[in-house]
């Protein structure tokens, strides 16, 4: 009987293409098969480090429903298979969940390396209370009023992802909602040349942003609610 093979979430850089682990090459290089959410920057990484997959398949948002069942028929045969997304951990707003879970229905054993993730380095950047926080991964499309409401008072930091172009739509409904004086940062391009940290309060960083359209991936840190500063937050 043939040993089912394993399944290995490889967290990748998110920037500087040396924020690699040493295992995490080590297992990219030991799975014949490699799963990755965008092939052409997935190659730019491998040949970095001289990492050559026998098989590298595409597996990102909209395709993973109907590529699940034939990865996990390749790990039935035996096969270790490696997943990366474009960058940092996958299934932190990423693919990954539901290939995870698929495994387990499986029977298939599954690891996560630690490694690369934007949410702390930018938690401990923007200088805002980082014993107690929440991560809120990207604002929902339609319902975001909704989700807002539900965070007005969240006493503890939180943590946002959003892309350059809705960057400063995104703090002008934060503002709205949790309170133009509400203390914030921004922090863009984790690791890379330009990264950029900028604080405010929620209405400068608003804007800054709207006169100032940026570049890179970014993530919003926004301080809790303080009731004894409640008044102070509106602004």
């Amino acid at each position: 009987m043939t040993e089912t093979g394993k399944l290995y979430l490889v967290p990748t850089p998110i920037g500087n293409l040396k924020d690699i682990t040493i295992r995490a090459i080590e297992v990219l290089k030991q799975c014949p098969i490699i799963l990755a959410e965008d092939t052409r920057k997935a190659q730019v990484l491998l040949k970095t480090y001289d990492i050559k997959p026998q098989r590298l398949i595409s597996f990102f948002k909209d395709n993973e429903h109907a590529r699940i069942g034939l990865v996990i028929n390749l790990l039935k045969e035996g096969n270790d298979i490696a997943y990366i997304t474009e960058a940092g951990t996958p299934g932190v707003s990423d693919p990954g969940y539901l290939l995870v879970n698929a495994c387990y229905e499986h029977g298939i054993e599954v690891d996560c390396l630690p490694g690369p993730t934007a949410l702390i380095p930018a938690l401990v950047l923007s200088g805002l209370p980082s014993d107690r926080f929440c991560f809120e991964g990207f604002l929902p499309r339609r319902k975001w009023k909704k989700r807002l409401e539900e965070l007005r008072t969240e006493p503890r930091t939180m943590i946002f992802y959003e892309s350059p172009f809705r960057l400063a739509k995104t703090l002008a409904r934060l503002s709205q909602f949790l309170g133009e004086g509400r203390q914030g940062a921004v922090i863009r391009e984790i690791s890379k040349v330009h990264q950029e940290v900028r604080r405010g309060t929620l209405k400068d960083l608003t804007t800054y942003y709207f006169e100032n359209p940026p570049k890179g991936e970014c993530v919003i840190v926004v301080k809790g609610y303080d009731e004894d500063r409640a008044e102070e937050d509106k602004g």
